[in-house]
């Protein structure tokens, strides 16, 4: 089974590339994969197996 979590991006002006790469890495070490951005870019979603 799997479970998500949609996390609102929040980059700043500066460093915006830097930034997201950062939340990117975070959620890595979590356990979390990269699922999808949805158009717009103002969230990113994230899934993992629930029983790990």
């Amino acid at each position: 089974m799997k479970e998500y979590k949609i996390v609102e991006l929040k980059l700043g002006l500066r460093n915006r590339v830097q930034n997201f790469e950062d939340l990117l890495n975070q959620y890595a070490r979590e356990g979390w994969i990269y699922k999808e951005v949805p158009q717009g870019w103002n969230s990113v979603i994230f899934e993992r197996d629930k029983n790990r």
